[in-house]
Formats: structure tokens, C-alpha cells, sequence
């Protein structure tokens, strides 16, 4: 197991500044959002800061771009972290891609995994491997003359991890992918009935053993040493949840715990009141199974408590509050690397 911080993209000066202090809190490494800065950019700026970080996108948006552009991207930033960058991809939502970025979305499973497959075969023909020849469902590839290659590096192909909530994506991860980047909206429920029992199909149809095969786990944590400081963290949860709770295709999460219906009495509230009253729909009880809480001493045992389940995996928990943290004025940011640090010890 290792702890990660989440950030998301923000001006390349600051990410190298974030990259350093990151790296001296105590955290393994950097996952990268994607929303309106690339995480790509920032990968990068992290990169050349000199420090001693795992970096991965998680996630970037994968249709949009051609997997020969991503294939490129992700050499270049395989190269300049000496093999620590690790290409975290999604499909985003169907609005987004066609009426932000105007490109094709649906379908957006095996859209994916042809996407995959196609950068595996670009990798190949980077190396010097085989010729690039790969002529899938959406993708089409059969040109690279060695003037447009980058050429070998001397590090390790950057491993291909994927965004995956639902069954039929995450059985695709397990047969295609490196990793898998689990949905912040998870909880232990999700891991025993969709998450382990679909990944473990995925990885059977290729004879893969768990142990290779790499989770990106966000967690909500409620950390302090006073009943204050855990609220403030937990409100700041509550909200997330409902944020990410108002998606359709996330309703079955509310269901596994006992709360249907929960999806759309938060898409009620949003469209009667407005976004602040979404938080409120999400309950204590519902919000305890999304949220590790505790003292600062208690937390480390109470995360790997949680992932107990999930041991068989190359587990990295991505404490999803550390860039709120950085932001703040007060030392949240370096007791959560203190946390991280000692996440990072139970693994060795």
C-alpha cells in the first residue's frame, strides 16, 4: 500500500512548488485531475521538479484525444520520471465529450478498451518491436515513419490504468488495462460485490495474478483531534457525495447500502434549491460508509483497516482531501503526509 495525494491541475510554476512540498510532507506521489488545466502539463512540471514522486493522471480524458497524441504524451512523461508516471485514462460523460471537446463518446466501453489495445501496439512500435499495424473497432493505425517515432526509452513501457465504476468496465480493466482508478464514491460494499468480484473476472480471462495489477482507491477522511476538526472535514465530504452521488449511473452505490432512491432525491433538491441543498440529502449514517474518520494518531490503522479487503491488489489510497489541505492555512497538508508516511511504512 501506498498514500497518495489528489490535486488538480493548476499553473505549472505552483504544481512544481506543490510537486516539493508534496514530496517533503511525505506522500508517494501525485494524482493529477483533469478538469480545466491538462493533467498532463502538470505531470510534467512535477516531473522536472526533481523530486522523488509516483505520478499518474487520474484520470485524463482519453476520447478527445487521439491514443497516438496520449501515446506520446505519456512516453515523453515515462522518460522524464525515469518510469514513475503511470497513464490514468477515462471516458468523462457523454456531454462533455461531445459538447465540450465535440469528438465521439458512445460506445463508451468498448471505445475504451480499443483505445487501450491501440496504445499497446503504439508502445510496440515506439520500441522498434513490431510495425505499427493495428486496425480496431475505432481506432486505425498503420503509419509511423521513423523521423515521426520518439524511439525506445530506457525505462519500462508507462503502465495504462483506467477509470471504471460498473461491471462491465471494470472486467475490461482486469483483462486489458495495468490498474484500475476506482471512483471517489466507493465504499466497502462496492468493493465486495462489484468492484473484487468483476476485476477478478477481468483478470481470469487473461490467467493475471491480482497482485500485478494496481488500484487508485480515493478516500474522504475526517481527520483531527477535536470533534471540530473532524466535522469540517466530514461536511466537506457530505458535499463531494452528493456532488458525484447526483450521476444516474451511480445510483446503484446508494442502493448496495440500503438507500434507493437516494440519486434522486439529491437531483431534486439540486433542481428545487440549488446546489447547496444536495449535501443535505446525504445523511450521517449513509455518509459514515464513504468517510474514515479519526484522530490523526487513530487514522493510518483505521485506512488500512478499511483496505484489508483488498490486500490481494497493489493498493494505492489517494487521500482525496490533501490539495483542500494544501490550501488551507493551518498544518492539515503535513499531518496528512504524516498519515501517508506511515501508510507507506505498513508496506514494506
Amino acid at each position: 500500500m501506498k498514500a497518495h495525494m489528489m490535486s488538480g491541475a493548476m499553473p505549472l510554476q505552483e504544481f512544481q512548488g506543490l510537486a516539493r512540498r508534496a514530496a517533503g510532507a511525505g506522500y508517494a506521489g501525485l494524482v493529477v485531475t483533469e478538469a480545466g488545466r491538462t493533467a498532463y502539463l502538470s505531470c510534467a512540471a512535477a516531473a522536472l521538479a526533481g523530486v522523488d514522486l509516483d505520478i499518474a493522471t487520474g484520470v485524463a480524458v482519453a476520447f478527445p484525444r487521439s491514443p497516438m497524441v496520449t501515446a506520446s504524451v505519456a512516453w515523453e512523461l515515462a522518460e522524464a520520471t525515469n518510469g514513475r508516471f503511470r497513464l490514468g485514462l477515462g471516458p468523462q460523460v457523454r456531454a462533455h465529450v461531445e459538447r465540450r471537446y465535440s469528438s465521439d463518446f458512445a460506445p463508451p466501453g468498448p471505445r475504451m478498451r480499443d483505445y487501450v489495445r491501440a496504445l499497446r501496439a503504439i508502445f510496440r512500435a515506439f520500441r522498434g518491436e513490431d510495425p505499427l499495424r493495428y486496425a480496431g473497432e475505432y481506432y486505425d493505425f498503420s503509419l509511423l515513419p521513423p523521423m515521426w517515432s520518439p524511439g525506445p526509452i530506457a525505462v519500462s513501457d508507462p503502465p495504462v490504468d483506467v477509470a471504471a465504476v460498473n461491471p462491465w468496465m471494470l472486467r475490461m480493466a482486469g483483462t486489458y488495462a495495468d490498474g484500475v482508478h476506482v471512483h471517489p464514491l466507493n465504499t466497502t460494499t462496492y468493493y465486495e460485490q462489484t468492484l473484487l468480484p468483476s476485476l477478478h473476472d477481468g483478470l481470469a480471462a487473461q490467467q493475471r495474478d491480482p497482485g500485478s495489477f494496481t488500484l487508485f482507491v480515493p478516500l474522504f477522511t475526517a481527520p483531527g483531534d477535536t470533534q471540530a476538526e473532524q466535522d469540517a472535514w466530514r461536511e466537506a465530504s457530505r458535499t463531494m457525495v452528493a456532488f458525484y452521488g447526483s450521476t444516474p449511473n451511480y445510483a446503484f452505490i446508494f442502493e448496495q447500502l440500503g438507500f434507493p432512491g437516494t440519486t434522486e432525491r439529491i437531483r431534486a433538491a439540486q433542481k428545487a434549491d440549488g446546489p447547496a441543498a444536495m449535501a443535505k440529502v446525504v445523511g450521517d449514517e449513509l455518509l459514515e460508509h464513504f468517510v474514515v474518520a479519526g484522530t490523526w494518531d487513530e487514522l493510518p490503522d483505521r485506512i488500512a483497516q478499511r483496505f484489508e479487503g483488498l490486500r490481494d491488489f497493489d493498493v494505492n489510497v489517494v487521500l482525496y482531501h490533501a490539495g483542500a489541505a494544501a490550501r488551507r492555512h493551518d498544518d492539515s497538508y503535513e499531518r496528512l503526509g504524516e498519515v501517508a508516511k506511515r501508510l507507506n511504512s505498513m508496506s514494506r
